[in-house]
């Protein structure tokens, strides 16, 4: 006799529950670097609208992996977010 326990149960996935920011995507949306774009705004500590999309609510900087920068754009990021903090514009 084999028990059925409903909460053990897969539950058919949609290609929406794989969507959220901090689930890892199967490949199929591959999002390219939003600063590496041909019209993409300059990274600078002065532009604090830029640089408060790429804060979490706390404080802290987020993650190349959630935000899709690229290695070398998310080194400058770190940077300029630090100098604004420093400098209390953030």
């Amino acid at each position: 006799m084999k028990r059925k326990n409903k909460k053990f149960q897969k539950k058919n996935s949609s290609s929406l529950n794989k969507l959220s920011l901090f689930q890892k995507n199967d490949g199929r949306f591959s999002k390219k670097c939003p600063l590496s774009v041909k019209d993409a705004p300059l990274l600078d500590y002065k532009n604090i609208n830029l640089l408060k999309k790429y804060i979490s609510d706390n404080g802290k900087i987020l993650s190349s992996k959630i935000t899709s920068v690229s290695f070398s754009k998310q080194k400058k990021l770190s940077r300029e977010i630090k100098k604004a903090k420093i400098l209390g514009l953030i």
